[in-house]
């Protein structure tokens, strides 16, 4: 600049020798430096514009960076924070799930060890069982064969001695069963007794049948009568005792099945929730991981993001010192250009006009004046014509008011002219600059506004799209949780039926057993009456015919010995049909209870799972309600920003380019004003110095 200004200097200390060329030309040589001035000013001036509009792009271009790579860095330290915040929560429940899968193992090893007790207690208890039971229904299978064969042999009049001829196992096996252990000491001492007595009783009566002849058959009712009852009472006290045996066999088993049945429920779900545990700690630790690799790939970004703000930071700040350096010296250029013509027009003033009078020959007073009046009119006319055309074109009201004012200011001009140096359009000018001050106030605001609403808006958005998806996502939840809650009542509502038809069932099972029981019962006391009364009614016949075949007597035995075998018959029938139904009876009830069992336990965890998911659906339903809440107010303010920035009829872009066109041409209409008001202001003077020559 410095440069130009000392060229400048030079063209003016070599204007006279330029004195000849200016002739030719009809112009003067200070006209010319005038005019040299004059286009370095425009040029400085349209210089300055170029490097506004560079220095405008940059710093738009700096706050757009900074715009962007603020909302980048606003947006990365959030998902940072959202990332830690998985990866803590993941974290969490990695800790919560080994708890738990430390509490399942410990529960899991402690029920299999239960078990395995159970099962080898159970082991045990079995064998015990089936050595008893052999052992008393051996003892009352001889027993049984026993009281058959001396009730026969003794009854027919057959000593102890006979028996042992025609039946040598029967005292052998007595004689084993008094070495039993299943016989009670008192049981063995009183058949010890008896068979001794018996076999000394034989003895005597064996002598005396020799000595005397054939014995009594009354003789051995009382002889043979002991042992008999005292070995139906052993057996009676053994079968009682296998009964006994049996039934706490059932017993013990069913308590068995019971308890294990429990824990293999509880071992099964043990394991499945040891499974879902393990699962569970299994995805967060894989959710912890991806995260951890999005958190490492974020955390650079941003770290990228902030180096690359403060880059640019540093670049903008640097650019503006030195546009700011560049403004300062093109101003300064300007001043001095503008001092130099100012005086330069003040010290030729006269010497300006005189010059112009001996040059331009033949040419008088009111040629000089016409000519100039008439220049400084088309000056004029031409900011005019400039100002409206340019209102029309950017349909304008206030340039078309201000080209309303700068016609009457211009026919004022023309007509009057200036009265003591003043200038015309002084009032305008000043009108104009404060227009341009208003346009550049008013696009410094909307400027700041635009910022404000670009950040709002894009802030706002955002978090409605954020809450939206966040809405979406919880709702979702709990319309999943909510489905399987709902499916999980209905199944435990058919899980409770079914206990209840299976309660129903088992009461109506229970009320037909105790029928039965009661009516076999009664019918086992009767047959077992009327059978003991056709032995009783055998016994008597016997005794009294003995062994005759022949005769009415003959017969009736035979028919009452087949009716025996029928009542036998029956009876074994009934007591086989009994203990056929009694044990159907256990198996299904045992049945029952282990489906009670079974659908209790499945009902309790169902409705334990549906209980937590309808807490889970509360807790989600809260939070969707806040978060509606805080999306009815996001939406409230978006709509307010969206009036603020939205609702015009023109758009940014559109108004600051209009704007600018504005401002652009107001400052050209200053200039075209300025070369008009040069010529009003030098007319005066110049046409004095013409008087005063001649």
């Amino acid at each position: 600049m410095q440069s130009r200004i000392i060229a400048l200097f030079v063209a003016l200390s070599f204007a006279p020798s330029a004195h000849a060329i200016a002739q030719k030309a009809q112009v003067s040589p200070i006209e010319k430096v005038i005019e040299m001035i004059g286009d370095l000013e425009q040029k400085t001036i349209k210089e300055g514009e170029a490097c506004s509009k560079t220095y405008d792009e940059f710093a738009e271009w700096c706050e757009e960076q900074n715009k962007e790579l603020g909302f980048e860095i606003k947006t990365g330290k959030a998902e940072v924070e959202e990332l830690n915040a998985v990866i803590e929560k993941a974290s969490s429940d990695i800790a919560d799930e080994e708890e738990k899968i430390g509490e399942l193992t410990a529960t899991l090893s402690t029920d299999e060890s239960d078990l395995k007790a159970a099962t080898t207690i159970r082991e045990k208890e079995n064998g015990i069982f089936a050595a008893e039971e052999k052992e008393l229904m051996e003892t009352v299978d001889i027993l049984s064969r026993a009281v058959g064969i001396l009730e026969r042999e003794l009854g027919g009049g057959a000593s102890l001695a006979q028996m042992q001829k025609t039946a040598p196992g029967v005292l052998d096996s007595l004689k084993l069963l008094v070495t039993a252990s299943k016989i009670r000491t008192s049981d063995a001492s009183k058949l010890t007794a008896l068979l001794q007595s018996q076999q000394a009783a034989a003895s005597d009566d064996h002598e005396d049948d020799y000595l005397l002849g054939a014995p009594d058959p009354a003789a051995y009712e009382s002889k043979s009568g002991g042992i008999v009852d005292a070995i139906k009472e052993m057996l009676d006290d053994s079968t009682a005792q296998l009964a006994t045996a049996r039934k706490t066999e059932s017993e013990n088993k069913h308590n068995y099945e019971l308890l294990k049945l429990e824990l293999e429920n509880m071992i099964k779900d043990s394991n499945k929730q040891l499974d879902k545990a393990n699962k569970r700690k299994a995805e967060a630790a894989e959710v912890k991981a991806v995260t951890e690799g999005d958190l490492s790939v974020t955390s650079k970004a941003l770290g990228e993001a902030v180096n690359q703000l403060a880059s640019i930071h540093h670049d903008c700040m640097t650019k503006a010192e030195e546009y700011e350096i560049t403004q300062q010296d093109r101003a300064a250029e300007l001043k001095a250009l503008a001092s130099a013509k100012k005086i330069i027009i003040e010290a030729t003033g006269g010497s300006f006009a005189q010059t112009n009078s001996l040059d331009q020959t033949g040419t008088d007073f009111l040629q000089l004046s016409t000519s100039t009046k008439a220049h400084a009119n088309l000056v004029n006319q031409e900011a005019v014509k400039f100002v409206r055309d340019l209102a029309y074109r950017l349909q304008s009201p206030l340039l078309t008011q201000l080209a309303t004012r700068l016609q009457a200011a211009a026919r004022y001009a023309a007509r009057y002219g200036s009265r003591n140096g003043d200038d015309p359009f002084a009032k305008v000018k000043g009108l104009i600059r404060e227009m341009i001050e208003k346009l550049l106030k008013e696009a410094e605001e909307e400027a700041g506004h635009k910022a404000f609403c670009d950040k709002e808006m894009g802030e706002t958005k955002q978090k409605k799209d954020d809450l939206n998806d966040d809405i979406e996502k919880l709702t979702a939840k709990i319309d999943t949780w909510t489905a399987q809650s709902a499916k999980l009542k209905d199944e435990v509502k058919v899980l409770q039926k079914e206990l209840a038809d299976l309660a129903k069932s088992q009461q109506e099972m229970d009320k037909i057993r105790e029928e039965e029981n009661t009516e076999y019962k009664a019918n086992r006391e009767e047959m077992e009456q009327g059978l003991e009364g056709i032995k009783l009614a055998l016994k008597v016949l016997r005794e009294y015919y003995g062994k005759s075949e022949g005769g009415a007597g003959g017969g009736i035995i035979s028919m009452l010995e087949v009716v025996e075998a029928d009542f036998t018959k029956g009876l074994e029938e009934m007591i086989t049909e009994e203990e056929a139904a009694a044990k159907a009876y256990e198996e299904q009830t045992q049945e029952n209870d282990v489906a009670k069992v079974t659908k209790t336990q499945d009902a309790k965890y169902k409705t334990k799972e549906a209980k937590s998911l309808d807490a889970s659906t509360a807790e989600a339903t809260s939070d969707r309600g806040g978060l509606e809440t805080e999306l009815n107010a996001v939406l409230e303010y978006f709509d307010s920003i969206k009036k603020q920035c939205i609702a015009k009829p023109d758009s940014y872009e559109e108004r600051k380019k209009r704007r600018e066109a504005e401002i652009k041409g107001l400052k050209e209409a200053l200039t075209i004003l300025a070369g008009g008001a040069f010529l009003q202001q030098n007319q005066q003077p110049a046409l004095r110095g013409v008087s005063h020559h001649a």
